[in-house]
């Protein structure tokens, strides 16, 4: 198998949740981490925004194939926001199924309405574009849901054995090259001029590239996946006369997405004209999980 996203994982992409090894009621990864929940069945490719979803991001089948299902038509609307459709039967959005013989297929979840480019019958391999990731379906982020069954059991590609010993990756995997395990970590961080709530930050419009010198504050945020009680973000920046802010924030409880920032007002006259220069790091048990950088300029107007 083949990762079935056109993106880089870790820089354009990540994967926020794997298929759920806990056979009781409650949830882990294959790394016995927190990176999954309760009857989750696949694999979920994440985009680290709405902006970067609506410019497309191709979908490729993990290995060869005959197309066997097909929905689209679907809209993209996160569940949990007012209005969101029942999805009720529908969950997996548009979608794709695929045939791989032998009693092995996959199925590709909360597609783009409108971009799916296979029907059924039609036979595909690891270069043919058969949608784009969306969040068709029960979707509460952008992402392609990724599940994989044989003799219609679902099985976790990174532990095909279903064997959790919690002391590293199991030696058999699915995937020609495994994706590497994060356990966390910074999926966008920027500037904005004042606190931006957390819709703009999902939606990839939380980081302008110019602020005016007479914006009212001036703050640096940082957005995380995977998140664990006791983690900490580090947030700082500095502007053209040197140090301005420097300040850590503590996670009180486990969240799958969240985001923190902080922030200073004005100095009198106004922030200095120029470049910012900011960093978020995530911190685990005092330990640098993965940080970001961020910059924009302050014009003279």
């Amino acid at each position: 198998m083949n990762p079935p996203l056109d993106c880089t994982l870790g820089k354009t992409c990540f994967i926020q949740q794997y298929t759920d090894t806990d056979p009781g009621p409650g949830s882990a990864d294959y790394m016995c981490g927190p990176l999954s929940y309760d009857g989750h069945k696949g694999t979920d490719f994440a985009l680290p925004s709405i902006a970067a979803m609506r410019a497309g991001v191709d979908v490729y089948p993990a290995a060869p194939g005959t197309v066997t299902g097909v929905r689209d038509g679907m809209e993209d609307v996160l569940q949990g926001q007012s209005g969101a459709p029942d999805v009720s039967d529908r969950e997996c959005g548009n979608g794709v199924v695929i045939d791989h013989g032998g009693g092995w297929e996959t199925q590709y979840c909360h597609m783009k309405r409108g971009s799916v480019r296979v029907r059924r019958g039609n036979k595909v391999n690891n270069a043919t574009v058969i949608g784009q990731a969306g969040f068709s379906g029960l979707a509460a982020f952008p992402h392609l849901h990724l599940s994989v069954r044989k003799d219609g059991t679902v099985v976790d590609p990174f532990n095909p054995e279903g064997l959790a010993k919690c002391d590293g990756a199991p030696a058999d995997t699915l995937w020609q090259t495994p994706p590497a395990y994060r356990p966390g970590g910074l999926i966008a961080a920027g500037f904005f001029p004042g606190v931006p709530d957390y819709e703009t930050v999902r939606a990839g419009a939380a980081a302008p590239p110019t602020i005016a010198g007479d914006a009212g504050a001036l703050v640096i945020w940082g957005f995380a996946f995977g998140g664990r009680a006791g983690d900490q973000l580090s947030l700082e920046f500095a502007g053209p006369d040197g140090s301005v802010l420097s300040e850590t924030v503590d996670l009180d409880r486990n969240q799958a997405q969240f985001y923190r920032a902080v922030g200073r007002r004005a100095p009198d006259g106004g922030w200095p004209a120029g470049e910012y220069l900011g960093l978020v790091r995530m911190l685990r048990d005092g330990v640098e999980i993965d940080s970001r950088a961020a910059d924009v300029r302050i014009s003279e107007d």
